[in-house]
């Protein structure tokens, strides 16, 4: 969301880590794996930092979300490999959070990163007040 606050600029991690009040260790693993997926343009050196790689309207958040969080496995027995439970097949509660994980993607599907910062004024007011603390 930084990085489309900030569409002419590439951003430095500690910026975006003072921003959020977040870690940066824990931002550069996710600008790596983000730059890995083809999200984010990682600029390494001195003036480095990172910058979208492509336009934030074809930024689909369900896919993200898809790309980066790996199997998404909400319970042991959605994994038959791994799975011990031993109502497994009588339990209805699989099917009830595979509909529920379902239901959040397809959500989330509808949504793309220029619609999380439609409102740019609003969160960059939002930013500078949290910075101010």
């Amino acid at each position: 969301m930084y990085c489309a606050l900030h569409p002419d600029q590439i951003v430095r991690m500690e910026d975006v880590a003072d921003a959020y009040g977040i870690s940066k260790s824990h931002l550069m693993k996710a600008a790596r794996q983000l730059g890995q997926l083809g999200y984010l343009e990682n600029h390494r050196g001195r003036s480095g930092g990172v910058r979208l790689a492509m336009p934030p309207g074809k930024i689909v958040i369900g896919e993200v979300v898809r790309h980066t969080e790996g199997d998404m496995d909400l319970v042991e027995c959605f994994n038959s490999t791994t799975n011990t439970c031993p109502i497994i097949g009588a339990c209805k509660l699989t099917a009830l959070f595979r509909t529920g994980l379902r239901a959040f993607l397809a959500e989330l599907d509808k949504v793309t990163l220029e619609d999380m910062v439609s409102d740019r004024r609003k969160l960059l007011a939002r930013l500078a007040d949290f910075a101010e603390r």
